[in-house]
């Protein structure tokens, strides 16, 4: 198998009952690690890339109704919000009104069902970590399940290794911080290992949507699954421009090399073209992790190359204790589900409305979806009724663990719909029915409380 490191490392999947195809695709990063790939991709070597809008695209009511019949959605639904503070599925996160993310994921398929009279079968893929928690969530929606498909498959784990030898991590005292997952693009792997892809084909859909549990604008769409069957692409990503708050995130491109679509990480941006890669103007469009792609040509691709699709490598640095930066450092091999979109020759990008993009990463992001800037109506799809999102930022120090959070907005979110910005230091707990209008600013020493009904307006400030 190789060096000692990928030898010990095998071995353990293997105890653990990893799929042999996972094993094999470990196997593949392991030795492009260990000759030193670092998945870069310079600048020099990419042009920036233009896209057609959903908006300029004319799709029938055949089409689409068609089109959204042969779909099947997936959730990418393994992460645990481990940096907002959280030890069980992010998705289990109360968003508005006591539902959770799944609650919301739930009835917006429950809805679309009954308003487009398909199937859409609704399918997690669970991590080991969210399995259990997210099961027990969905349980009371008896009729969510499709016969003959499971509500969850599991993305595969692999072992962490030691920065220093590249060895399998051994930690006694938190064995299950040996392990992670492998990256959002596990999820072809995941889909073969398990059966799933042959079962979807063999029961007759032909489209697969995916998108994260976190982005509750991610509704599987009609119009945009219209698009991509009369495009006859075998794999399409929904795109958005890039705004401010995107500066330091992945991107499209275009190979120079063989004119392919590529996605470009942060990670993968050498410390000399971050400049670049902030760019907005040369770098237009990043990616809403809303992918759809052709099942039949998804299975082709994967059996031309044995089950390994092949993507990009992504190594992640962290520490064998996420939340101790003494702990010995580690690597993560990773690979991202976008990144599938230059192994498929006709590949396409599509830009789509902000509305369907609206990732929770941090408690700024809850915030804002916990306001009245997006109301949700009787088919459970977010409407933003303000008139453009405003920018937050939360001092880390307070706000960015859940629970702190919690406490300091004991009675909700304040009014955002007229805020253009928000920006809070120090320790500040809101009271009832607060509103911000416009550019506010919060600064504090001390702990210090917003008094209830409080307008907080335009241009103001207070340090205290």
């Amino acid at each position: 198998m190789g060096s000692p490191g990928l030898t010990k490392a095998v071995a353990k999947m293997r105890d653990a009952g990893v799929d042999e195809v996972a094993v094999q695709t470990f196997a593949h990063y392991y030795r492009q690690l260990e000759r030193g790939e670092t998945g870069m991709i310079p600048e020099s070597t990419i042009d920036p890339v233009d896209i057609p809008s959903i908006q300029d695209v004319e799709v029938s009511e055949g089409e689409a109704h068609a089109a959204i019949g042969a779909t099947a959605v997936i959730k990418l639904n393994g992460g645990l919000g481990t940096s907002m503070g959280m030890d069980r599925a992010k998705s289990l996160l109360c968003v508005r009104g006591g539902l959770s993310f799944l609650d919301v994921i739930a009835r917006q398929v429950l809805h679309l069902r009954q308003k487009y009279d398909v199937a859409l079968p609704l399918l997690f893929m669970n991590s080991f970590r969210t399995s259990g928690d997210t099961l027990d969530a969905l349980a009371r929606y008896t009729d969510l399940p499709v016969e003959g498909l499971p509500l969850e498959f599991r993305q595969n784990m692999e072992p962490r290794l030691l920065a220093a030898d590249l060895s399998p991590v051994t930690w006694p005292k938190e064995p299950s911080l040996e392990w992670c997952p492998p990256g959002h693009g596990d999820i072809y792997t995941a889909l073969r290992g398990t059966g799933l892809l042959d079962t979807l084909i063999e029961q007759g859909y032909r489209y697969v949507f995916v998108s994260n549990s976190d982005n509750l604008g991610a509704v599987p769409d009609e119009r945009v699954a219209g698009w991509f069957a009369a495009s006859g692409a075998p794999f399409a990503i929904e795109a958005v421009r890039r705004t401010p708050s995107d500066r330091k995130g992945g991107h499209f491109a275009t190979r120079k090399a063989d004119g392919r679509i590529i996605l470009r990480e942060t990670a993968q941006t050498p410390p000399e073209d971050q400049e670049a890669l902030q760019d907005l103007s040369r770098h237009r469009y990043c990616s809403t992790n809303n992918i759809w792609f052709d099942l039949q040509a998804m299975k082709d691709a994967l059996d031309a190359r044995d089950g390994i699709l092949g993507l990009p490598l992504i190594r992640n640095e962290k520490t064998v204790d996420p939340g101790d930066p003494s702990t010995p450092k580690v690597i993560q091999i990773e690979t991202a589900m976008g990144a599938a979109v230059e192994v498929f020759e006709g590949a396409a990008l599509i830009e789509v409305g902000r509305e369907r993009f609206v990732p929770v990463k941090t408690t700024n992001d809850l915030l804002v979806l916990r306001s009245d800037v997006y109301e949700i109506g009787s088919d459970f799809v977010l409407d933003q009724v303000a008139a453009d999102i405003p920018f937050i930022d939360l001092d880390s120090d307070y706000y960015k663990l859940v629970g702190e959070f919690d406490k300091r907005f004991p009675e909700g979110a304040p009014s955002l719909r007229k805020a253009s910005s928000l920006r809070v230091a120090g320790d500040w707990t809101f009271g009832h029915g607060v509103q911000v209008i416009g550019d506010v600013e919060l600064e504090a020493d001390g702990a210090e409380r917003v008094s209830p009904d409080a307008v907080l307006a335009d241009g103001s400030s207070a340090s205290r």
